[in-house]
């Protein structure tokens, strides 16, 4: 897409302006650097556009796609032109918090979105030992509705099929309710309080997740609708 102006944002919108354009790189500033990280973040996103979106940003000096050193495949690293739009995203983020939470419908409550959020919320030195086994049994889902978030040497794995270890604390809830709870929509007390939520394990660690699952980097941002 040309704009054929010279205004300089007329020019970055040109690179970053496509569709689905901006989230690439969002997932690579987030740490996606393989082509199935960051399509796992993009959702609906297909094989070919995302190839196509990713040969654009590396052509346009936003991503350097270099060989993984004795394994199959490449990884795509931003570069510091591509670096420096991490604030604008925050503020990009920080203005879609408070201005077009209202705009959320039934179809962007995506479980798979969800669990990767999720993944990248946990913070394993909060957790004691050298596993856990977190279990997420989603209320309102036919498909995919059991999770589990398996962390061990202080890496996290995300599961959608049993593992096959011993579960520590299992979640049951929705989908809409844990993304409330993530974006700080409501709180984990409020959602057991309201029976929009169970939590079950040792009460050190289920009396305050938030010691151990952060929530979203936007989440003080209050709707600008409700000031």
């Amino acid at each position: 897409m040309q704009y054929g102006q010279f205004c300089p944002i007329a020019k970055a919108s040109e690179i970053v302006g496509e569709k689905w354009t901006i989230l690439i790189i969002r997932e690579v500033l987030m740490g996606g650097t393989r082509f199935s990280d960051i399509q796992r973040g993009l959702g609906s996103i297909s094989p070919t556009l995302l190839s196509r979106r990713l040969v654009d940003l590396e052509s346009r000096g936003m991503l350097i796609k270099k060989k993984i050193q004795g394994q199959r495949g490449y990884e795509y690293l931003a570069t510091e032109s591509c670096k420096e739009l991490l604030p604008i995203l925050l503020s990009l983020g920080n203005w879609g918090m408070r201005w077009a939470r209202s705009n959320l419908t039934a179809k962007d409550y995506d479980v798979d979105l969800l669990m990767l959020y999720l993944q990248r919320s946990l913070v394993p030195d909060k957790l004691p030992g050298n596993e856990t086994v977190i279990r997420f049994a989603f209320t309102d889902m036919t498909e995919k509705a059991n999770w589990w978030l398996v962390v061990k040497n202080g890496e996290v794995d995300t599961c959608d099929n049993d593992p096959g270890r011993d579960v520590d604390i299992y979640l049951t809830t929705s989908v809409k309710t844990m993304v409330d709870i993530w974006t700080n929509g409501t709180t984990y007390r409020k959602a057991v309080a309201a029976d929009d939520l169970s939590i079950i394990g040792p009460l050190a660690l289920t009396n305050n997740i938030t010691n151990w699952m952060n929530n979203s980097i936007f989440s003080d941002l209050p709707s600008a609708h409700e000031i």
